[in-house]
């Protein structure tokens, strides 16, 4: 029988997670875990790799459909980060592998979710680093070092894109700096990172912008979210990694792709934020392709939760195009 102790709450960070004082994490959002399949709708497989024993950071790869059937044909290959404000949220979860299975559906893209350790038990910077050892593990398949067939066998890596939604987003974002950056200093030149996709991203700062200032009480989840994940910070809501447009903040100019694609849904109040960067990204004199697409009436990641209406379906198409140009 569980102690009192144990069903003590010490705090929670609601809708993510609840925290007991003897430490357990419960996770309250996209915790319905499922295995890896060949879905019977689309014919997209998928199967889970290890690639950091030690630390336990893994991957759930797709294939889609057709390819079994040209084993020879190269495929866009698409990073994606789920989202869940850096303490919630899995690759494994129902929705996430939903929704990256009708993806590589209809993008006709191999793709490799990242699961990524999370907050509070791994504190941001570590979503970033596992994040950042997953792109070195899928390079070393680039260079010839890496053992994973379905990527050998399967990917042009010279059409590869990072994407994700909300705290996802924010990574991909992290990533293509953090690439730009190691491009500078002569990365893996078979690599090449073409496009990054943000859904929704999860960007903030201390000023209230836009919406942000018409009704305070939806800001507290975005207000608390970076503190709480990431406490060894000591800018806060100012840190370049959640906005990237702070003062003292790197220039944009050295984000590390060819092309970007900002994804902003109209309800959502991160709005402004996505808008901001966009803007901020055309004028640092970054020298890519630029696309912005707003959702008119939904909120933050309506996708996730709708699927199949009808703005759902127009997202998911603009992405796969985005992949495929």
């Amino acid at each position: 029988m569980a102690s009192t102790k144990d069903l003590e709450v010490d705090h929670e960070f609601l809708p993510f997670l609840r925290v007991y004082k003897n430490g357990k994490v419960e996770r309250l959002l996209f915790t319905d875990e499922v295995p890896t399949s060949i879905d019977p709708q689309t014919g997209v497989s998928s199967k889970d790799v290890m690639i950091n024993h030690q630390t336990c950071l893994s991957a759930r790869l797709y294939l889609p459909k057709f390819i079994a059937q040209n084993h020879h044909q190269k495929l866009p290959l698409l990073i994606y980060f789920h989202g869940g404000c850096f303490c919630a949220g899995s690759a494994f979860s129902l929705t996430y592998h939903q929704f990256v299975n009708s993806l590589v559906a209809e993008a006709n893209v191999v793709a490799v979710s990242v699961e990524y350790r999370l907050a509070p038990e791994h504190p941001v910077p570590i979503a970033y680093d596992d994040s950042w050892e997953a792109i070195q593990w899928v390079i070393s398949h680039s260079k010839g070092v890496g053992t994973e067939s379905w990527l050998r066998d399967h990917v042009d890596f010279g059409r590869v894109f990072l994407s994700g939604d909300s705290a996802g987003a924010n990574i991909s974002h992290n990533m293509g700096m953090r690439f730009g950056e190691s491009n500078n200093l002569g990365a893996d030149h078979h690599f090449k990172l073409l496009g990054i996709a943000l859904i929704q991203p999860f960007f903030w700062g201390k000023e209230r912008i836009g919406v942000e200032k018409l009704d305070p009480e939806k800001n507290v989840i975005s207000e608390r979210t970076w503190p709480y994940s990431c406490p060894s910070s000591t800018l806060g809501n100012d840190d370049p990694r959640i906005n990237p447009v702070a003062v003292g903040a790197p220039s944009l100019s050295g984000l590390g792709c060819a092309r970007v694609l900002v994804c902003v849904a109209e309800e959502d109040v991160l709005k402004d934020r996505g808008l901001l960067y966009y803007e901020a990204l055309g004028k640092s004199g970054w020298n890519g392709e630029m696309e912005i697409m707003e959702t008119k009436g939904k909120g933050h990641v309506f996708h996730l939760f709708d699927p199949t209406c009808e703005e759902s379906v127009e997202l998911m198409k603009n992405l796969a195009s985005f992949l495929n140009q």
